[in-house]
């Protein structure tokens, strides 16, 4: 599967849709759609909602989360916002702020 970065030293302001796999180490603001999964790599900052297969994230999110497959909260990851997913793994040492729902 083919993967797109957003690399440490970018910024993207607005709208971002596709259909292959998204890795951010940037910045995002806005609304993400991607029909695969999205990875949010330590450092990354994401204040947007997003709306995917599977989400990990290792960095930054402020908004809401949907995933239909699952959602994987790595270690030192900050979340702010709501959660809707069919499966979610939290590792010690993320932080959760908002609600989590299970949806099967």
């Amino acid at each position: 599967m083919p993967v797109t970065t957003i690399g440490r030293s970018l910024i993207l302001n607005g709208e971002l849709q596709g259909k292959d796999g998204l890795s951010v180490q940037g910045i995002v603001k806005g609304k993400i759609e991607i029909d695969n999964i999205i990875t949010v790599e330590k450092g990354a900052v994401i204040k947007a909602d997003i709306k995917s297969k599977d989400v990990q994230i290792a960095g930054e999110v402020k908004g809401n989360i949907s995933a239909s497959g699952y959602v994987h909260y790595m270690e030192d990851c900050t979340v702010i916002g709501n959660t809707t997913t069919a499966r979610i793994l939290i590792a010690d040492g993320a932080s959760i702020k908002g609600s989590v729902h299970i949806d099967i």
